[in-house]
C-alpha cells in the first residue's frame, strides 16, 4: 500500500488512475466520505474491493464519474427528473438509482435490473475521474473504504488505520485531508415515475421539493447503507442516555460534559455535528469507552440525515 500526500499533484493522479487501470485498488476524498476505488468494468478488481470490505456480494455499490456523458454509458434511461436533478446538485453529495444498461454488470449492481450512479464535487475526486475517462476508464466503484456495515472513514489516516494490513502494496490511498461533509451522499431511486428517496443525506428533502416531486412511498431497491444496522463502531452506541463513568459523548457544545465523561464531539453547529460525528465514533473506539452516547440534533434538514446514521450505528436486532 502506498500512501500520497499530494493529492494536487498531477503525478499522484497518475499513479493512481495507472493502479486502476491495472486492477489496483485506490482510496480516495470525496465530499462526503472516503470511498475505495476499483475499476468499474473489471470484475476481478470488484471482487476483491469486495472481499477487503467483507461486503456481501449481492450489496450493490454506487459508479463514480467525473462527466455526465458516461450517465448513458451506465444507464440506458433517464427520467426528466433526474435531469432537473442533476441540473441542481451535481456534482455533489447526491446519488441517483436508474435503469442499468447493459454495460452495468452483476458485480456492481448485486444482481439488481438498476445502477447507481453518482458525480462527487470533491476536486481530488473529479481529477482522479476525469484523468480515468481520458484513458478509456467508464467509472470508478467506490463504496465507503472500511469493512462493511462499520464506521465510513473521513480521513486517509482512518483508511489506513481499518483497511491498511488488507491492502495489497500495488494499491493506493490519497491523503486529501479530512472530508467536508461527513456523512454519505444522498441516494435516489429514479427508476419510477417519481424520484423516491431511500438513504437521506446532505441534498435534504427540503432542497429536492424545490426541483422535483418526491414520491412518498417506499423503494424496494437496494442501496448503500440502508440496512438496520450499519455506520457501527465497535463501542455501543445509545441515544439520549445520561452518560455515565467511563462513558463518550457526542453532542452540541452547549451541552456540559459529566465528570468522569470523555468528550468525544461537542460541535457547535448542525454541519459540524455530521462533519465529526464518524471520527467521534472512531475516537470511541480508539479511547475504549464503555459506551458512545449521542445527543442528537432535531429537526429536519441534513439533522435527519444525522440521526438516521445514529440509528442504525445502534439497532440492535430484536
Amino acid at each position: 500500500m502506498t500512501i500520497q500526500n499530494s493529492p494536487s499533484n498531477a503525478k499522484t493522479t497518475n499513479s493512481a488512475v495507472a493502479n486502476l487501470k491495472n486492477g489496483h485498488l485506490v482510496a480516495f476524498p470525496t465530499e462526503t466520505v472516503y470511498g475505495l476505488g476499483a475499476d468499474a468494468e473489471n470484475e476481478d478488481a470488484i471482487k476483491r474491493l469486495y472481499s477487503i470490505k467483507g461486503r456481501p456480494e449481492k450489496h450493490p455499490v454506487i459508479v463514480h464519474i467525473g462527466d455526465r456523458q458516461f450517465i448513458n454509458y451506465w444507464s440506458k434511461e433517464l427520467p426528466n427528473y433526474a435531469n432537473k436533478l442533476i441540473e441542481s446538485f451535481w456534482p455533489g453529495p447526491m446519488t441517483l438509482i436508474l435503469p442499468r444498461s447493459s454495460m452495468a454488470k452483476d458485480w456492481i449492481t448485486g444482481g439488481q435490473d438498476s445502477v447507481g450512479i453518482r458525480m462527487p464535487s470533491h476536486p481530488v475526486a473529479l481529477e482522479l475521474l476525469n484523468k480515468f475517462h481520458e484513458l478509456g476508464g467508464k467509472g470508478v466503484a467506490a463504496p465507503s473504504a472500511n469493512r462493511f456495515g462499520g464506521v465510513s472513514p473521513t480521513s486517509a489516516q482512518a483508511v489506513i488505520d481499518e483497511l491498511g494490513e488488507l491492502l495489497g502494496p500495488n494499491d493506493l490511498v490519497i491523503d486529501g485531508g479530512e472530508c467536508e461533509i461527513g456523512i454519505e451522499s444522498t441516494i435516489l431511486d429514479c427508476t419510477g415515475e417519481l424520484p423516491k428517496i431511500i438513504r437521506k443525506g446532505a441534498i435534504t428533502e427540503e432542497m429536492l421539493l424545490g426541483v422535483v416531486e418526491i414520491a412518498k412511498t417506499a423503494s424496494s431497491v437496494r442501496a448503500s447503507g440502508t440496512l438496520p444496522r450499519h455506520y457501527s463502531p465497535r463501542t455501543p452506541v445509545v441515544i439520549n442516555q445520561n452518560p455515565i463513568e467511563g462513558d463518550g459523548l457526542i453532542a452540541f457544545s452547549s451541552i456540559a460534559t459529566p465528570k468522569n465523561v470523555k468528550r468525544l464531539a461537542a460541535p457547535s453547529t448542525i454541519d459540524e455535528f455530521a462533519h465529526d460525528l464518524y471520527k467521534a465514533f472512531r475516537l470511541g473506539d480508539k479511547l475504549q469507552v464503555s459506551r458512545i452516547v449521542v445527543i442528537p440534533p432535531e429537526g429536519d434538514g441534513i439533522a435527519s440525515a444525522i440521526r438516521d446514521r445514529i440509528n442504525r450505528a445502534c439497532y440492535q436486532e430484536k
